[in-house]
C-alpha cells in the first residue's frame, strides 16, 4: 500500500505556505512603515520594490552586481579549494592539523570588520572582498573536510586493505564519498557567509563598480529607498546563488 500521498505534502501546499509567510512579513513591514510615518527612516515595501525595478532596468545595476558577484565568488572558490587541500593535508600530517587548528579558531572568532580594516592596509581595495570571502569560507571547509575523512567507515578501510586496493582507489572509492556530504553541507553554509561578509567588505573598502559602494553612498546621502532597494537586491541574489549551488551539488551527488 502506497502512503506517499498522505505522508508528503503536495508542492502547492509548500508554495502556499511560503507565499503566506512572505505576505505576513511584507504586511508587517507595511505596518511598521505606517507607524514610523517617515520614508527617510523606513521606506514602504511598494516604494522599495518599485525602486529596485527601476534600478534593474539600468546597465549600471547589472554591471555593479556582476563585479560584486565576481569578487565574492572568486574568494569563495579560493577558500573552497584551500580548505579542501589543507583539510586533507591536516588529516595526513597530524602536526599540520594541530598547527592550523588555533589559526582557524582565530579566524572564526575575530570580527569581520577587524579583518577588513587589516586587509585595507595590506592590499588594494578591489582585492579586499575577495580576501574576506576566502577567510569566511576557509575554516568551515577545512574543518568539514578533515572531519569527513576522520569519520570514514573503518570497515571499508579494512576491506580495502584486505583486497589490497591502491591509494588512488581508496581515495576515489572510499574517502571522497565519505567526505562529500560534509563538504556539500559546509559549502552551502560558507557561501552565505562569503556573500554577506563580501558585501560588508565592499561597504568599507569601496571598490569600483560594486554593490557595497552603492549601499555606502545611499547611507551617506540619506537615500533610504535606494539603501533598501540595494539591500533587497543583495538578499535576492544571495537566495538565487544558494539555490544554484544547491542544484549543482545535487547534480554532483547523483553523479557520484
Amino acid at each position: 500500500m502506497t502512503t506517499s500521498s498522505t505522508t508528503h505534502k503536495p508542492k502547492w501546499v509548500s508554495y502556499l505556505i511560503k507565499f503566506s509567510l512572505a505576505v505576513f512579513w511584507l504586511g508587517l513591514w507595511q505596518l511598521a512603515y505606517k507607524l514610523v510615518g517617515s520614508e527617510l527612516l523606513l521606506p514602504s515595501p511598494a516604494r522599495t520594490f518599485h525602486r529596485l525595478f527601476e534600478l534593474a532596468q539600468t546597465g549600471e545595476f547589472w554591471l555593479k552586481s556582476f563585479f560584486s558577484l565576481l569578487r565574492i565568488m572568486e574568494g569563495f572558490v579560493l577558500g573552497l579549494l584551500s580548505g579542501i587541500v589543507l583539510g586533507a593535508l591536516s588529516f595526513v600530517f597530524k602536526p599540520l592539523g594541530m598547527l592550523l587548528s588555533p589559526l582557524m579558531s582565530i579566524i572564526k572568532s575575530t570580527p569581520v570588520a577587524s579583518f577588513i580594516i587589516l586587509a585595507l592596509v595590506w592590499m588594494g581595495k578591489n582585492r579586499v572582498p575577495v580576501f574576506i570571502a576566502l577567510l569566511m569560507v576557509l575554516p568551515l571547509i577545512w574543518a568539514n573536510v578533515k572531519e569527513g575523512i576522520e569519520q570514514t567507515d573503518g570497515d571499508l578501510l579494512e576491506m580495502a586493505q584486505v583486497f589490497k586496493l591502491s591509494k588512488a582507489k581508496k581515495i576515489s572509492h572510499i574517502y571522497i564519498p565519505a567526505v562529500l556530504p560534509y563538504l556539500f553541507a559546509a559549502a552551502t553554509t560558507a557561501l552565505g557567509f562569503a556573500w554577506k561578509a563580501g558585501i560588508a567588505a565592499e561597504i568599507l573598502s569601496l571598490p569600483v563598480k560594486s554593490i557595497g559602494k552603492e549601499l555606502y553612498h545611499s547611507k551617506i546621502y540619506l537615500e533610504s529607498v535606494d539603501l533598501f532597494a540595494w539591500s533587497a537586491a543583495v538578499i535576492v541574489m544571495s537566495i538565487l546563488i544558494e539555490k544554484l549551488l544547491t542544484f549543482l551539488l545535487g547534480r554532483a551527488k547523483s553523479v557520484t
